[in-house]
Formats: C-alpha cells, structure tokens, sequence
C-alpha cells in the first residue's frame, strides 16, 4: 500500500498503520486525539496526573490491541473515549477500595478495645448489603456504589456515567428506596 500523507489519512487508514508497526501514525492518532481523551479523562478523575496517567495508557492500549477497534462500529474518537472511560472507572473504583482498606487500618487501630463479634456482625452487614445491592437494577446500582460508597457527588457520578444529572439524581433516590425495602425485607425474613 502506497504512503499515505499522515495529515491526510482517515483514522481507519492510521489505525490500519498502526497495526503494521507504524509509530509514525501512532504519534499522528495522538496528535489528533491526545486532548480530547485527556480533557475527559480530567472531568471523570478530576485530577491532571492521574488524568495524564489515563491518556497514557488509552493509547498505549490501542497500540498493543488497535485491532479491537473497528470502524464500522463508530470513530477512533468515540472508541477512545470509550477506553479512557473504562479506565477512568477502574481508577475511581481502585482508590475507592484503598480508602476502605485505610479507613478499616484506622477503625482496626482506634477500635481495638470493642467486641470480639464485631467484625463478624460487620461482615455479617456488608454481606446483607452487596446481596441487596444485587437486587437493585445496574443502572440504580452503579449510581449508588459511585455516590455512597465512593464519596462521588451525584454531579461527579452524572459525569463519569455521561448521564443527565437529573437521571442520576433519580437513579439514586429510586436504589435507596428500593435498597431501603430489600434490606427491610432481609430484616423481616431473618428475624
């Protein structure tokens, strides 16, 4: 196949070049699309390293795998903000868990002197929850772990989810009813 002008190939063309090993398209595919994965990539971490870190791996990602990308499915840009997306989930959800993890190094150091039952009556919760939790539609689930258990304002979850913020509002008064009745229901049927 004949060279193709970078400035003038589509993205299906570069992308194509990519997979041949073609570093050249590569530093054109993030020439065109660096900022835009970068900028939303902010928005959902709200953090520019952590941000940066993201953009990073979303073209390191397509370099390693740029044959997940088929363009008949929608546009390079689409596809790559759909990884950064996924990414920037994986990155809330990993320092939501290492903030768990502190907080219960903490309450385990600062509450050494409570019961001898009380981690087993904790478990024993948490388990009732993540059940009930599994019970509830994805859409309202999601919303919820991103809200409660992740400290998320709904307006960060309404970003990360690109949905309205009016939808997630609802998405979340509409889980914790629902969370609200199944966990009653637990209460009723185990007591």
């Amino acid at each position: 196949m004949p060279r193709v002008r970078l400035d003038e190939a589509t993205d299906s063309e570069l992308v194509a070049a990519i997979a041949r090993g073609d570093d050249v398209a590569m530093a054109e595919v993030v020439r065109r699309h660096r900022q835009p994965v970068l900028a939303f990539a902010h928005r959902l971490v709200g953090d520019h390293a952590r941000a940066e870190e993201i953009c990073q791996e979303v073209f390191v990602r397509l370099w390693e795998r740029c044959d997940r990308f088929d363009p008949q499915r929608g546009a390079l840009s689409t596809f790559l903000l759909a990884m950064t997306h996924g990414r920037a989930l994986d990155v809330v959800r990993s320092d939501v868990a290492r903030r768990r993890r502190e907080a219960r190094d903490v309450e385990g150091v600062s509450g050494s002197g409570r019961g001898a039952d009380e981690p087993v009556v904790a478990r024993t919760v948490a388990e009732t929850v993540r059940n009930a939790l599994s019970l509830i539609p994805e859409s309202e689930r999601r919303a919820l772990e991103l809200a409660f258990f992740g400290g998320l304002s709904y307006r960060t979850v309404a970003s990360m989810l690109d949905e309205p913020e009016g939808t997630v509002k609802t998405r979340i008064r509409t889980g914790l009813a629902r969370l609200r009745t199944v966990l009653a229901d637990e209460d009723l049927q185990g007591g």
